[in-house]
């Protein structure tokens, strides 16, 4: 992004990325906690912006050290999740523009089925290639969607794929490949092109614009 920030501490439209992200999902009737994995020198910012939040009294707020890579960061997070949750919602902290009405479908599917993530259909031709990149394999789109989060899951199955993949030295890009690795179905409910990852200085300029209009 070539700024000094973390992603999810830029201003936008006079709140954080963080904020804007964390906002959608203070609705969500039921929610019982919030947990945020982040940097030692980031911990006191991210416990501000959540106390200023406007939760119900009975909403734990928690911030966890995050780790080397993203899976360590979430197990530090699920390791927090109390024993009376259900459904674990883990959602990128700068996907600010997710839908409420997308995120109560995921969490009904999840409900169903056990585990549900977000996601879109590919839309351009996608090539598997060699090491030599060298073209062995087109794949048929239409089989095909981009991962989106949240990725929602049974707190029972979210923390055994954890576990499996822990003791197994397995690394997934997120968390439902963790599932699937566990031999586990997840299950995909469509979501929008407009829940974008803001990586990008153009994604960021995009953001601005949403959130400013």
């Amino acid at each position: 992004m070539g700024k000094k920030l973390p992603k999810p501490y830029l201003p936008v439209a006079g709140r954080t990325i963080l904020e804007h992200t964390v906002r959608k999902f203070t609705r969500l009737p039921g929610l019982a906690q919030v947990i945020v994995a982040t940097s030692e020198s980031y911990s006191s910012k991210t416990w501000e912006i959540l106390c200023g939040l406007s939760l119900e009294e009975d909403v734990d707020l928690k911030v966890v050290p995050g780790g080397t890579e993203r899976q360590d960061s979430i197990a530090n997070a699920l390791a927090e999740v109390s024993g009376e949750v259900e459904l674990v919602a883990i959602h990128d902290a700068v996907r600010p523009f997710v839908d409420m009405k997308d995120i109560a479908s995921c969490l009904n599917k999840a409900g169903e089925t056990g585990a549900a993530i977000l996601g879109i259909p590919v839309q351009d031709t996608v090539k598997k290639v060699d090491d030599k990149l060298y073209i062995r394999d087109t794949p048929d789109r239409n089989f095909l969607w981009k991962a989106q989060t949240p990725q929602i899951f049974k707190k029972s199955i979210i923390s055994e794929a954890y576990e499996y993949a822990g003791n197994s030295n397995y690394s997934g890009t997120d968390d439902a490949s963790l599932v699937e690795f566990l031999g586990q179905p997840v299950s995909v409910v469509k979501g929008s092109r407009e829940n974008f990852k803001i990586t990008y200085p153009l994604d960021l300029q995009l953001a601005e614009l949403l959130l400013n209009d």
